[in-house]
């Protein structure tokens, strides 16, 4: 009897197994039939949680992913630099201190962590970190300073935008750059009614802007352009009239904005400084010796939060700033070279070594923004099942968004791009893996996207 019961329960998983095969091939194809996919590639790959596939259309097709790319990324950083790992940035200064008067300059260095005054951590918000700092600077028994204050952001190379990006994308927040110091995660908002620039959300030292925005439409069309170093800005596009619209930016030199306001940090704690503002990199432009940062006479070391919150947010909120910081991250602690090149490079050998044919893996940053991106479904799905047997998974898991269908899984969205990729357990029990991505598809592909993926449901 138990052996009739064991066929029969094997027969039913086996019919049930072919059910959701042939209602995913259906809604599959009839997708692919449809008029705006006359032109679409489609990669789309399901497994159940041992990895034995269960359904794929072109699942060795390598496309372009958009953010779908940051479960790589967020893989290969939580398994190399550990869940608990942290950033650092610190505060020091050259020269002596004498009847309170600091001799010297006053350094602020960083090794690049993104978080540093951002807005998303209760304990660790730009307040936090000011407080931090002038408490330093006055335990050190400093009252005025003679020198500069210096920002020292020469932690990573000078390259603060990876190769492949977008012109529109890169003074838009989500385009902010990568720097050896960051700041208020890169990012800047201006109130703006109509053409009018209302207000910042703080002071923005030393931009000049060029406006041609114009009104109409019910939605924000507008563009920042924004470059490094730079200090000019052009907003262009459309913004609906009559009413203030909140657009936000990438702060073009994040050293020079931190070093700013913590000069005026300083005023206002009544600690007066002779000096200026200068960064490593404004030393270089102008043909200067950059100086040495004392290893010595620190004065504060303010740790970043842990990297698994810092996934968290990436994954939860798609921060492209996250994924290209851990990309040098990894480039510099594995292999001695910050440059994107090298960690993007790290990436796919790191994916290799896990068993993930490398022509089904073509990295060309960690968050997905440049086009020239692409990865296969198949490989996707591997890189999730890999995942899900490693110890720090429930930290990478609790960053996956639950999308509008009720799964919880990634999306990647750029001009004619749309893909998800993630876990699933359906109303029977069984558990799915699972990533599918178009491209070239002439419309939102969202909701085309997420009907397919229904049937596992």
């Amino acid at each position: 009897m138990k052996k009739i019961f064991v066929i029969l329960s094997l027969s039913v998983q086996i019919v049930s197994a072919q059910n959701i095969e042939q209602k995913l091939d259906k809604v599959t194809k009839d997708l692919m039939d449809s008029s705006g996919a006359v032109s679409s590639s489609l990669s789309f790959y399901v497994s159940d949680d041992n990895g034995n596939l269960i359904y794929e259309y072109q699942g060795s097709k390598g496309l372009s992913t958009a953010s779908t790319q940051k479960i790589f990324t967020a893989g290969a950083a939580l398994e190399i630099l550990g869940k608990s790992y942290t950033y650092t940035t610190t505060s020091s200064y050259s020269g002596s201190i004498s009847n309170g008067i600091l001799n010297g300059n006053l350094f602020i260095s960083s090794n690049g962590d993104p978080t540093l005054g951002s807005w998303r951590y209760d304990a660790y918000k730009p307040e936090n970190f000011k407080n931090k700092f002038i408490e330093a600077v006055k335990n050190s028994g400093i009252t005025k300073i003679s020198g500069d204050l210096i920002i020292d952001d020469s932690y990573f190379d000078h390259q603060t935008i990876p190769g492949g990006w977008p012109w529109d994308d890169l003074g838009n927040y989500y385009g902010a750059g990568v720097w050896g110091i960051n700041w208020r995660e890169n990012q800047f908002d201006i109130n703006i009614n109509g053409t009018q620039f209302k207000s910042f959300s703080y002071p923005l030292e030393g931009v000049k802007w060029l406006n041609d925005l114009k009104t109409g439409g019910s939605s924000d069309q507008s563009l920042i352009f924004t470059a490094p170093h730079s200090n000019v800005a052009l907003i262009n596009g459309m913004l609906p009239g009559g009413k203030t619209v909140t657009v936000s930016g990438a702060v073009p030199n994040p050293p020079l904005q931190l070093g700013v306001e913590a000069k005026q940090w300083l005023k206002e704690a009544g600690i007066d400084i002779s000096g200026t503002v200068v960064t490593q990199s404004q030393l270089e432009i102008e043909g200067k010796q950059t100086l040495e940062v004392p290893a010595n006479n620190i004065i504060l070391k303010y740790q970043s939060p842990t990297l698994d919150k810092i996934v968290y947010w990436f994954l939860r909120k798609s921060i492209n700033l996250y994924g290209e910081t851990i990309i040098k991250t990894l480039g510099k602690e594995k292999r001695g070279n910050a440059s994107f090149k090298s960690g993007v490079s790290y990436l796919k050998e790191f994916w290799k070594s896990k068993g993930i044919n490398p022509n089904m893996i073509n990295f060309a940053d960690g968050s997905g923004l440049s086009p020239q991106n692409y990865a296969a479904a198949k490989a996707e799905v591997q890189a999730l099942l890999y995942a899900k047997k490693q110890p720090w998974f429930e930290a990478y898991y609790d960053g996956f968004p639950v999308q509008e269908n009720g799964m919880k899984m990634k999306s990647g969205t750029m001009r004619d791009t749309k893909s998800f990729a993630g876990y699933h357990t359906a109303k029977d029990g069984k558990k799915y893996v699972f990533s599918i991505i178009i491209n070239n598809y002439q419309g939102s592909g969202s909701a085309e996207l997420q009907k397919i993926l229904n049937v596992l449901k």
